[in-house]
């Protein structure tokens, strides 16, 4: 099952889409545009642990001039810096250089501590999409996304669905693309990852706790270019849906 979170004439509402339309959940129909589009998935009142992924694919540690990294190259990410589909993200004045990232998702359903690779999917609740921007003028050392790279306010679209991990057969074998304005930037296949979902979930419960809820954005493939103020920018994931984001 596919559902959203969306407002709608100022109350949230879990949202479903049904013979392409968007259902409420108290039965209305209303267009796609007549709502607030938010990250999928219910707020939490204790934090959520967000981990990113650099460099998860080899194709774009390459494209960076770097070597696959041959253990995770993680940094934790504020809550602050998500945002749902259809929103705006701003572009800094004067930076030179802003790209978009289209990651899968891994959602957490139930507290994983000290996880075997072959029992990690049964941890995992469902996947939804992200486009992780990053704006390279600030980066300090590429090994470590500083703050002002990847924790600025709505810098992280996150959306459209939350689907449940029982309707994606294979989370490793899903086809990424990206558009700008309409024109293919960017493809690729979570084949490609250097650290598959199991092993990144095995990873990091060995040595913290993953809660319900928490995130694990698993990086982008190569394919990134420089996205200016108009820009529409759209991330999408085979069976996850495309994520629509604008520059502002």
């Amino acid at each position: 099952m596919k559902r959203a979170r969306v407002l709608h004439e100022g109350l949230p509402h879990y949202a479903f889409e049904r013979d392409g339309q968007l259902v409420l959940d108290d039965a209305r129909v209303v267009p796609f545009d007549a709502v607030e589009w938010l990250p999928p998935f219910e707020p939490t009142r204790k934090p959520r642990t967000i981990l990113a992924l650099g460099l998860n694919y080899a194709d774009h540690a390459r494209e960076l001039a770097f070597k696959a990294p041959e253990e995770p190259l993680v940094f934790l990410k504020g809550e602050n810096a998500l945002t749902g589909h259809r929103q705006l993200t701003r572009r800094p004045a004067g930076v030179e250089f802003m790209h978009y990232e289209c990651e899968l998702v891994v959602i957490i359903g139930k507290p994983a501590r000290k996880v075997k690779r072959d029992d990690a999917y049964g941890h995992v609740a469902g996947y939804t999409v992200a486009n992780d921007y990053a704006i390279r003028d600030y980066l300090e050392n590429w090994y470590r996304p500083n703050l002002r790279v990847k924790n600025r306010d709505a810098t992280t679209p996150i959306g459209p669905w939350f689907v449940d991990a029982a309707d994606i057969a294979d989370p490793m074998n899903l086809a990424l693309q990206t558009t700008v304005n309409g024109k293919v930037t960017q493809s690729g296949n979570t084949r490609d990852m250097v650290f598959d979902i199991p092993f990144l979930i095995e990873y990091f419960s060995s040595f913290m706790t993953l809660r319900p809820g928490d995130l694990i954005l698993t990086g982008t493939p190569d394919g990134v270019v420089d996205c200016r103020p108009g820009d529409l920018v759209v991330t999408q994931i085979e069976g996850l849906g495309a994520l629509h984001n604008t520059i502002a």
